[in-house]
């Protein structure tokens, strides 16, 4: 799945990906917007994964899991799936501690939302090469599964307006994970597991893991399949963030956000108030 073909690296990788690789990969160091996607737009998301391989290259940070997104509408039949991902790294990765609010920065007048998302953590390695993964196969893979917020963010404050071969480009639109408890009696209770987030006090968006096609268990799937069709196969220990099962909210600075799962607890965070010529965002 999406394994690059000659004529793409040819025409588009070695010509305008590496450029536009670069352009996000120095924003998102010196915390500086971007205007304007840098470069063509891509057009296929094999071209967009040649852009974020690129990326993926010449960060500088290890892989520690991959974040799924939905594609949607229309858009599922012209890119033929209706899931993208998008590498974890790292330095991004903040584990929650006890009721303690945690805290992060995103760039300013870029793009910044939070998601209420469970994490599938491996046990095993995924085969490499094994493109073929099935729900079965898939979880088998599985040790626990935790609560998370997904920090969605961007230099590109339009990413999501632009569609999901500009978010692929830029990591999938990731900005990092909060990483919360793990999930009691997970896979007898893996088609009920619902999620609510409030911001500021309001509630701004609830939903329940089979909400979407496959539920949880398909982002997996795909995070296994469309990996290894790059020739990155996920490796034991490594996160799935499966999904943003409350939707997706704008963060602002300043706001404070609470994922609720329920019986399996909350994690709070809040993003921190930064000026835009600090660099830190």
């Amino acid at each position: 799945m999406f394994q690059t073909s000659d004529s793409v690296k040819e025409t588009y990788s070695a010509t305008q990906a590496s450029a536009i690789a670069g352009e996000f990969r120095a924003a998102r160091i010196s915390r500086t917007a971007l205007t304007d996607f840098p470069g063509p737009l891509p057009r296929v998301l094999e071209e967009s994964y040649c852009i974020q391989d690129t990326a993926i290259a010449h960060w500088p940070d290890k892989i520690v899991g991959w974040k799924v997104g939905r594609i949607l509408g229309d858009l599922v039949a012209l890119h033929g799936t209706d899931r993208l991902i998008g590498p974890i790294f790292a330095e991004s990765l903040q584990r929650a501690s006890g009721d303690e609010e945690e805290s992060f920065a995103a760039i300013p007048s870029g793009f910044c939302a939070v998601e209420g998302e469970y994490v599938f953590e491996l046990a095993f390695d995924a085969e490499p090469g094994k493109t073929d993964y099935n729900a079965v196969s898939a979880l088998a893979l599985v040790g626990e599964l935790w609560t998370g917020i997904e920090i969605a963010g961007s230099p590109l404050a339009t990413i999501n307006d632009l569609g999901p071969t500009v978010v692929v480009s830029d990591f999938g639109n990731n900005w990092g994970l909060i990483l919360g408890k793990p999930v009691e009696n997970w896979r007898s209770r893996l088609e009920a597991l619902t999620c609510a987030v409030t911001i500021n006090g309001d509630v701004v968006g609830t939903g329940v893991v089979t909400a979407f096609p496959g539920g949880i268990t398909q982002s997996l799937v795909f995070a296994l399949n469309c990996a290894a069709g790059r020739g990155l196969p996920l490796k034991r220990g490594m996160l799935i963030s499966t999904g943003a099962v409350s939707g997706v909210h704008d963060a602002k600075p300043g706001d404070h956000a609470i994922a609720d799962f329920g019986q399996d607890g909350k994690i709070a965070c809040h993003r921190l108030v930064v000026a835009a010529n600090s660099g830190q965002g």
